[in-house]
This record gives C-alpha cells, structure tokens and sequence, in this order.
C-alpha cells in the first residue's frame, strides 16, 4: 500500500528490547482540507534508518504494510492492535516537479522592417 502527505513529526530511534529498535512517523494525509487526518508508520529494525534525511514539512510518498494482532490480557480480554508498517519513502517535491516542468524553445524575433514584407495585403 501506499499513500503521500506532508511529514509532520519523525520521532528518534528507540531501542525497545535489545534486539528491537523503531522509529515513528507522523503524515499529515488531506483527503478533505477541512480535515486533516494524522497518520502514525512505524519502521523497525534497519527501516528506521530510511527517515534519516526525512525533515518535517516534506512531502512523501510512503509505502507501508498494514499489519494487525491480537492481545489477550491477564483478565482474559481481547485486544486487536492494528500496525502501519513503513518499508519504503520516497520525497516528494521541488526537485521532482523542476524535473517535470517542459522546456520551451527560446521565443522567436518576429520584428522585422516593412521592407522585408512580401505579404499581398
């Protein structure tokens, strides 16, 4: 899956076990401006490194696995978790539209004497 929005926080690495590291994602997603949704990715392990050069304000393209678990608790309820698991980001933005603008030809000199006129009328 993917989705693109504007980066609104990059949280630091954390080491959560000694063998488990993750970093967090805030996107700013705007399907209606009205109301702007906030979007939290996770990336583990040696994914957390693709946010490094990720600055908040930055639009991105993100793409993600959507992953879900169950809990139980030691009462006996039941808990779903649900996970947006961030594997790649791509930036975009300045460089990419600069890239896409056309190239035009250089204007043409249309001024001519009166003399160089060969028109009928």
């Amino acid at each position: 899956m993917e989705i693109k929005g504007k980066v609104y926080e990059v949280s630091p690495t954390t080491q959560v076990t000694e063998s488990l590291k993750k970093r967090e994602l805030i996107l700013e997603y705007i399907e209606n401006p009205q109301y702007p949704e906030y979007l939290k990715f996770e990336a583990i392990q040696d994914r957390t490194a693709l946010m490094d050069n990720v600055k908040v304000g930055d639009d991105v393209e993100v793409f993600f696995n959507l992953k879900g678990r169950k809990w139980t608790d030691k009462m006996g309820k039941v808990v779903y978790f649900n996970t947006l698991q961030l594997w790649k980001i791509n930036a975009l933005g300045a460089a990419g539209t600069a890239a896409a603008a056309p190239q035009y030809a250089a204007p043409a000199d249309i001024s001519s004497s009166a003399d160089d006129d060969d028109l009928p009328f």
